[in-house]
């Protein structure tokens, strides 16, 4: 969340921010129950003072009505503390609901738009769209081809947008896995595997919201857990409430974890298969920075991605995020969008953003500097590696052939051990 000084000294920009971001937030409000909030807590504070002070005063009393004079007023006292408090209490809660709302800023060269269609393609990868001589099949007609994905038996198990991968699927599922790890290994980063649920305090921390119509969250009843959306959830609130020596920095871990979500509203072509399910494995990297070096993070991150989809030879684009499509805490972020055949059309196979100290404030994620005095918000920054629900979508499709065959990415074969997925050997 944003600090609540920089708000109140800002609102004016905030403002303007929430407008271009098209979240309805009252920042006036804000504003007014910040400033109540401010003179109320320091009424408390004085009545407090004044109770003390009277309590003080009963054994110094003259005569048994003085003390019972001064008892008196400290009960007052004391019921006006209550009273107050109750009526701060109200407020607070009003106050960090609109503060929990408030999104983060926006980068000053985030395009400004509505919603995706305004997103800015600054960059294409290294292999063109590819051009074919037959006709094309989408990865669904692919995978009842060859058996690879059985989206009726998950439909039968758990309801529509699950799924069983089968056959060279979990093949080319687990191949691009240990692809993707390898080259961040090779990059600095800790492997890790991350629970598969976090506490709704962890959720919220990361900027995701665990309850409520909007949610995307699947929540465990009688429990104060959620299923996790993605792992940027579990390593980000690996720092919660933690501090760490700035000499660390920057810490980079990428994760390997189901990722589920409700999707909920989301239909159409576009969504077709694999491409919006409710559940898949993901690997994300996560960073901690300093507030200086954060920005230049955000791109080692992007740039790593594009080394991903680049070694694949899968046709990409990349595209600066509108700020009517940037998430919550989100102050800049960048997504690269596959050439899907299937759909003669991009689609979203990576995003990655700078949250600066925005998920750090709720986390209470901190840096110290050897020799000074307190500590300070970490930055924090998030990335796909390869969402393998949507990275198999993509080779699938860009490596098809005239027979409905598969040929396997050179970087892939010697995870998947053969050269073509699809016909029985």
């Amino acid at each position: 969340m944003l600090d609540r000084k920089f708000i109140l000294e800002n609102a004016e920009a905030v403002a303007q921010n929430c407008v271009n971001r098209k979240v309805n937030v009252d920042i006036p409000r804000f504003v007014e129950l910040e400033t109540q909030r401010k003179a109320m807590q320091q009424e408390i504070e004085s009545l407090n003072a004044q109770a003390n002070a009277t309590s003080k005063s009963i054994g110094k009393a003259k005569d048994a009505a003085e003390r019972d004079a001064l008892k008196e007023q400290g009960r007052q006292l004391r019921e006006s503390v209550a009273a107050k408090t109750v009526e701060l209490d109200a407020l607070t809660a009003e106050l960090d609901a609109i503060h929990r709302a408030i999104p983060n800023m926006s980068h000053p060269d985030a395009p400004i738009g509505e919603d995706d269609k305004s997103n800015l393609e600054v960059g294409r990868g290294a292999t063109p769209v590819p051009t074919f001589d037959f006709p094309v099949l989408d990865h669904v007609q692919l995978a009842e081809k060859w058996d690879m994905i059985d989206f009726e038996g998950g439909a039968r198990v758990a309801g529509a947008g699950f799924y069983f991968l089968k056959n060279d699927a979990v093949l080319l599922d687990l191949a691009l896995q240990r692809f993707a790890i390898g080259i961040l290994l090779d990059e600095g980063f800790t492997p890790m595997v991350t629970p598969d649920l976090a506490r709704n305090d962890v959720l919220q921390g990361t900027g995701f919201c665990p309850r409520g119509p909007e949610t995307q969250i699947y929540s465990i009843d009688n429990t104060d857990l959620s299923l996790i959306a993605t792992a940027e959830i579990t390593l980000g609130g690996m720092m919660a409430n933690q501090t760490v020596d700035s000499t660390q920095l920057p810490i980079k871990c990428c994760g390997i974890s189901h990722c589920f979500r409700t999707e909920a509203g989301a239909a159409g072509k576009a969504s077709r298969g694999l491409y919006r399910v409710h559940q898949f494995t993901k690997v994300e990297m996560f960073a901690f920075t300093l507030p200086e070096e954060s920005e230049q993070m955000l791109f080692t991150l992007r740039g790593i991605e594009e080394r991903i989809f680049n070694e694949l030879k899968i046709p990409f684009r990349i595209v600066d995020t509108s700020t009517g499509d940037l998430g919550g805490p989100a102050y800049r972020k960048f997504d690269l969008e596959a050439w899907m055949p299937g759909r003669n059309d991009w689609g979203e196979v990576t995003s990655t953003s700078n949250c600066t100290d925005y998920q750090a404030r709720r986390l209470n994620a901190r840096y110290k500097i050897k020799g000074e005095k307190g500590s300070h918000l970490l930055h924090t920054l998030n990335g796909t590696a390869i969402a393998l629900s949507r990275g198999i979508l993509a080779v699938m499709e860009n490596y098809q052939q005239a027979d409905g065959s598969i040929r396997v990415p050179d970087v892939l074969k010697p995870f998947i051990g053969k050269d073509v997925l699809g016909p029985k050997n």
